[in-house]
């Protein structure tokens, strides 16, 4: 059943000195897809930017570009989306089929599709190599390929991979930063759902799969007296694998569940670099005090 979620996201940046120009990208609008459609949009500003213009970036992700170019001392940027989510549809039979001796084909063969063309090698290549927060990793390979074993079929071999990340590290919300080295969370099993992702497109892509970082929100309704999920009221971050014959299979190690209804896709990348939701440059500013809040409610 379809359910209706509201989420606001205030960025406010406050500065020691004054800020003479600053341009900056922000991605905040919830992605277009088969399940979720976006109902209401609205992005404000202030101090009213001097230019602003909608894009979309290289992922298909939509983006506004803006700048500012009079002294400020603070920034502040909400974003109040309104969207509709759906139920994905059922895995088809490709999900089952051992992850190294795949069915042959693509889309042809019945598999699911998206507004990124993401049947196709090139699409599936910006998912398959290094990037600036997920380097080359034997430990992370090693630590996948338990779960990986020799004929697993994918779609347990996948769950069982984000079980053992959920079981085996620790959400510390203090442990880690959005530049923390991946090596550095191997080592101390602790970070957030950043890291989680990382470290599982990191094992994945070791394994010659390609995944990508989705980045979004995610609400949940506790039964009484139990705590609310991790991450919620909070931005969230999970993987989505390419599985042949079947397509992307999105999975959030943070909670050890597959994505539902209770998830607001954002945007998707390589990793965090590709997807941040507020990033720019200054002039000027000194330091920086930077506030997040996000409240994610479900209407239905």
């Amino acid at each position: 059943m379809s359910r209706i979620i509201e989420v606001e996201h205030r960025t406010l940046y406050q500065y020691s000195s004054p800020v003479e120009q600053s341009w900056q990208l922000a991605r905040l609008q919830p992605r277009a897809l088969p399940h979720q459609r976006l109902l209401a949009h609205a992005l404000s500003i202030e101090p009213i930017p001097d230019w602003r213009e909608a894009r979309t970036d290289s992922f298909g992700n939509p983006a506004c570009a803006f700048s500012l170019h009079g002294a400020h001392d603070a920034l502040e940027v909400i974003a109040r989306s309104t969207v509709e989510v759906s139920p994905r549809e059922p895995d088809l039979p490709a999900a089952q089929w051992p992850w190294d001796a795949p069915p042959a084909g693509g889309l042809a063969d019945g598999s699911k599709g998206d507004d990124f063309c993401e049947a196709s090698a090139v699409a599936q290549a910006h998912f398959l190599g290094v990037s600036p927060q997920v380097p080359p990793s034997s430990v992370a390979r090693r630590y996948a390929r338990r779960s990986f074993r020799p004929g697993a079929p994918f779609a347990l071999a996948l769950h069982d991979l984000a079980t053992r990340i959920h079981q085996d590290f620790t959400f510390d919300a203090t442990a880690t930063t959005v530049t923390t080295p991946l090596q550095t969370v191997l080592a101390t099993r602790r970070g957030v759902c950043q890291d989680f992702a990382h470290l599982m497109i990191a094992g994945l892509r070791a394994l010659n799969i390609p995944a990508r970082y989705v980045s979004g929100y995610i609400v949940t309704t506790p039964p009484p007296g139990q705590p609310r999920m991790v991450g919620a009221d909070a931005s969230h971050a999970w993987v989505s694998a390419w599985c042949p014959g079947q397509g992307w299979i999105d999975i959030d190690p943070t909670n050890n569940r597959r994505t539902d209804t209770d998830f607001v896709t954002l945007a998707w990348g390589r990793d965090f670099s590709d997807v941040s939701p507020l990033r720019g440059v200054i002039l000027g500013g000194g330091d920086q005090e930077l506030t997040a809040e996000v409240t994610v409610t479900p209407v239905t």
